[in-house]
């Protein structure tokens, strides 16, 4: 899952960025409103944390842009403030949630959980195909022999496999989505992850199993 990081205030952008990619999400960091849109044009992300207080413009002049466009990306609003009516501002603006500075880390990702959750209609925190599951709290990948805590960029990549069974998910969707937008990573990196997938999945004897279309992508099907 990809998520947006819209603060100027760069030490705490830099303190959220780490307490996120710890929790396997993968983050693009971003410093005023405008930067934001452009980011967030590319359709790219799952949710975004954004500041009301930003340079250029400001947080709430963005999810209004957003929202009048029809973008829909899940919004959980960050302040300094905490008068009553910055929060209904925010959410009649669209906000999903809302957070005022400063706040607890567990808050934070308990808060982002439940936008995101509500966005994907999921009730259960695990992603299952075949006989395989991947805990999205817990970041484990369990079959029949057993499990595997997986490590950042091999849950994210598992993770949209999961969200996607059948469906042919490109090399170019991969590097971008985990990777991030301004990305430097070669191409074959999504390879060398696919593989250690695949060894994973052998060692869990797993019936399902991840597909290579020549020059289009990859996708999760189950053994025949």
């Amino acid at each position: 899952m990809r998520i947006l990081l819209a603060e100027d205030e760069r030490s705490l952008s830099r303190a959220v960025v780490a307490l996120l990619e710890r929790s396997n999400y993968a983050v693009d960091a971003v410093y005023d409103g405008v930067e934001a849109l452009e980011y967030l044009a590319s359709g790219n992300y799952d949710a975004l944390i954004l500041d009301i207080m930003m340079p250029r413009m400001d947080g709430l002049t963005v999810l209004k842009t957003l929202r009048a466009r029809g973008n829909a990306i899940p919004v959980l609003m960050l302040t300094a403030k905490s008068e009553i009516d910055d929060k209904v501002a925010g959410l009649d603006a669209g906000a999903n949630d809302y957070l005022t500075k400063p706040f607890s880390t567990r808050e934070l990702l308990a808060r982002l959980r439940a936008i995101t959750r509500s966005q994907t209609s999921q009730v259960s925190s695990k992603l299952s195909f075949g006989n395989v599951t991947l805990d999205q709290a817990s970041f484990e990948l369990t079959g029949p022999g057993g499990s595997y805590r997986l490590a950042n960029k091999e849950y994210q990549m598992m993770e949209l496999l999961l969200m996607n069974p059948g469906q042919t998910i490109s090399t170019e969707r991969f590097l971008e989505k985990i990777w991030g937008y301004n990305t430097e990573a070669e191409l074959n990196v999504v390879w060398v992850y696919i593989s250690y997938l695949r060894k994973k999945l052998a060692a869990l004897n797993a019936n399902v199993q991840i597909r290579a279309s020549r020059n289009v992508g990859y996708r999760l099907e189950v053994e025949g």
